[in-house]
């Protein structure tokens, strides 16, 4: 396939997963994305997914026959997918998924900690009446997958909660900081949640905030986000 220009518009689509298994997350944008941004979308799902493993190499003619998509598109998506931290573009090695580093992820974790708490209480400040709908809905999805224990659900719900209190807090500079942490975060998290997560408790303390969001209540917000950090946190040490 002939390789199109980055800026190219295409409507956004469900692509197919890997072995027919369900996607975890709906990670493309609604309406027309560029195809980029599509390329990178679902090249950051492979990753954080395990589809492509870490350490895996990567090829620029092998994905775009994998994706549907041309080599431009791709080699930006990788660039992008660099600065995330999820693949390593190396001299004369080509392109290699990163490695999963539970000390980059404790220290990932001391950032994330004063930003989300930042976030959690900027977006009950300033979220709008639709916003408030819409962490209520949140909440509620992820009480429901805490009582079914709905990895996918849970998810699912994750990914939207994350994007909502990022517009929600009305801070541009900590929401571009975030988005470089949310790849790792969810990779790790996908990596091991099956055999140390207690995941019933990690939805329930992501509605502890979206309710106190809902609800204008900014210092709780604060102490609902440090806790679900605080669970979070334990995770990752449990790991070792």
């Amino acid at each position: 396939m002939r390789a199109r220009a980055a800026g190219n518009r295409r409507p956004a689509r469900q692509s197919s997963t890997a072995a027919g298994k369900p996607r975890a997350q709906a990670l493309l944008p609604q309406g027309d994305v560029t195809l980029t941004d599509r390329a990178y979308a679902e090249l950051e799902e492979l990753i954080v997914t395990l589809q492509l493993p870490p350490g895996t190499a990567l090829s620029e003619l092998v994905l775009a026959k994998r994706l549907d998509i041309g080599r431009t598109p791709i080699r930006e998506a990788l660039q992008r997918l660099s600065r995330d931290g999820l693949v390593n573009i190396l001299a004369r090695r080509g392109v290699l998924v990163s490695e999963i580093d539970l000390r980059a992820q404790l220290r990932l974790l001391e950032v994330r900690r004063e930003l989300e708490r930042l976030m959690a209480r900027g977006a009950a400040e300033r979220a709008t009446s639709e916003q408030r709908a819409q962490f209520t809905e949140i909440a509620a999805g992820m009480r429901r997958a805490a009582e079914k224990s709905d990895d996918l659900l849970f998810m699912r719900l994750d990914h939207q909660f994350n994007t909502l209190i990022s517009a929600a807090s009305r801070n541009e500079f900590a929401s571009r900081a975030m988005g470089l942490m949310h790849g790792l975060s969810r990779r790790f998290w996908y990596q091991h949640y099956k055999e140390a997560a207690d995941l019933p408790l990690a939805a329930r303390l992501h509605a502890d905030v979206a309710e106190a969001v809902a609800e204008r209540r900014v210092d709780a917000a604060g102490a609902a986000s440090d806790s679900l950090i605080d669970y979070i946190e334990s995770f990752a040490r449990s790991t070792l």
